[in-house]
C-alpha cells in the first residue's frame, strides 16, 4: 500500500503536494511497524520547520517515534482530530490519519524525496 503521486522520506513520512502546500503523514509501513498508536503530539500552527526536522511524536503500544518534516515550511494546519482519535493513523494513514499541512518554502527540496516506486525499492532493500 504505497500510493502513487506522493513523495516519501527514508524516515517513512509521506507528503502530498498541492500547489504551495503539502499534506504530511506517516506511511502504512511506519504505522504497521509501530502497532496501535495511542498518542500523537503535533506542532502548533505557525511553527516553521526545516527539512527533516522533528515536528512531533507518535506513541504506540510498542514504541515512541519522532516525526520528521519532508520539506522546509510553515505549519498552516494541524489535524486536531488525532488528539482524540490517534488510531486514525493506523486505520487510514494516507487519508484521515494525515498530521499537518505546511506551506512549502522551497519546492526544490522535493528532489531529495522518493517517488512511490523508489520507496517500494527502498522498503524491499531494507527488508533484506
Amino acid at each position: 500500500m504505497i500510493p502513487e503521486g506522493l513523495y516519501y522520506t527514508k524516515a517513512h513520512e509521506w507528503i502530498k503536494v498541492e500547489g504551495d502546500r503539502g499534506r504530511i503523514g506517516i506511511t502504512h509501513f511506519a504505522q504497521s511497524q509501530l502497532g496501535d498508536i495511542v498518542f500523537a503530539e503535533l506542532p502548533p500552527v505557525g511553527r516553521v520547520l526545516r527539512q527533516m526536522e522533528a515536528f512531533g511524536v507518535v506513541e504506540s503500544v510498542k514504541a515512541v517515534s519522532d516525526l520528521y518534516c519532508p520539506l522546509t515550511g510553515e505549519v498552516i494546519e494541524v489535524n486536531g482530530t488525532l488528539e482524540s482519535h490517534p488510531e486514525q493513523i493506523n486505520t487510514d494513514p494516507y487519508g484521515e490519519g494525515w498530521m499537518i499541512v505546511a506551506r512549502i518554502a522551497d519546492p526544490n527540496e522535493l528532489g531529495s524525496l522518493m517517488s512511490a516506486e523508489a520507496y517500494k525499492t527502498y522498503l524491499a532493500a531494507e527488508d533484506h
